[in-house]
């Protein structure tokens, strides 16, 4: 039905319908899963990510590779005081690390679109639930429309870290999140996929470098930017500040990016930070642990 963001917006101007309607429609006719499955399938993925986004700040865990931990109920706590973000930048940057630390510590998490991004679309999901007071149908609606940027972004470029680098994984989870954002306070699809653009270029050529090979570090604390990153690019959006470059150009942008980038900065743990004197030290304490 669609392959690009800009087929997609045609669709919703010619069937008059929303993001999450395509996708439905797609689904039953492409895929033989009619609405009611799609629906309670998504329901069941709500589910998941409204665990994840909690459990480590309620009762954190020991983690696999013992570099993070505890991060989430630090920043919770650190919320409730006076910041310079506000408490709602600072709880969805808590839900952002919880799922983080949910993956590390082998919990159960939904890969959106990826286990190293896990943390970005359900921390801006639930976080606009509690500051817009959305029901669980809004919710489903704006995850649909995260999956269906998720799909454009997969099917012309890449959401993998070894393929195009954490450009790939919190760039596209902050895209997904940003674009699902703006649905969920009633912006139109084309804002939609104008925040997914800002979002993206906003950590263009963002590397991949895990400490040790391990997704926590640093991918923990860039799902936290990531979460933030989608705000502020649904914000801007929304405000009617529009991406200079169309979102479909973004995401060929990033393509080629990611395959510009060296093999040492895409996931091999070869570069970057993974590379760096106490990241080393860390590797070989693990190492020796195993």
């Amino acid at each position: 039905m669609y392959r690009n963001g800009l087929e997609l917006l045609k669709l919703t101007e010619e069937l008059n319908c929303t993001i999450a309607e395509i996708l439905y429609k797609k689904e039953d006719e492409y895929c033989d899963k009619p609405q009611k499955m799609v629906h309670n399938n998504t329901k069941e993925i709500l589910k998941v990510m409204r665990n994840s986004s909690q459990a480590a700040i309620d009762h954190p865990e020991e983690y696999m590779g013992h570099i993070i931990g505890g991060d989430a109920k630090k920043m919770n706590d650190y919320s409730k005081t006076k910041t310079y973000s506000g408490s709602f930048i600072t709880k969805a940057m808590a839900r952002a690390f919880s799922s983080s630390e949910v993956n590390a510590s082998m919990g159960k998490i939904c890969a959106a679109p990826t286990a190293g991004s896990c943390g970005i679309l359900p921390a801006a999901l639930f976080t606009a639930e509690e500051q817009l007071g959305l029901d669980e149908e809004s919710l489903i609606n704006g995850l649909l429309t995260s999956a269906v940027i998720g799909e454009i972004i997969t099917m012309n470029a890449t959401v993998s870290g070894a393929e195009g680098g954490c450009q790939a994984e919190c760039g596209s989870a902050a895209a997904m999140a940003a674009g699902m954002l703006v649905i969920l306070k009633d912006g139109t699809p084309e804002q939609a996929l104008n925040a997914s653009a800002i979002a993206l270029k906003n950590i263009m050529g963002l590397v991949c470098d895990p400490i040790a090979g391990l997704v926590e570090a640093p991918c923990a604390k860039r799902n936290a930017s990531g979460v933030v990153n989608a705000m502020i690019s649904a914000d801007m959006s929304l405000a009617g500040v529009k991406s200079i470059i169309p979102f479909d150009e973004v995401v060929d942008a990033m393509f080629k990016v990611g395959k510009a980038l060296p093999i040492t900065l895409k996931e091999t743990a070869l570069g970057g930070i993974a590379k760096s004197k106490t990241a080393q030290v860390i590797q070989n304490e693990i190492y020796k642990r195993d």
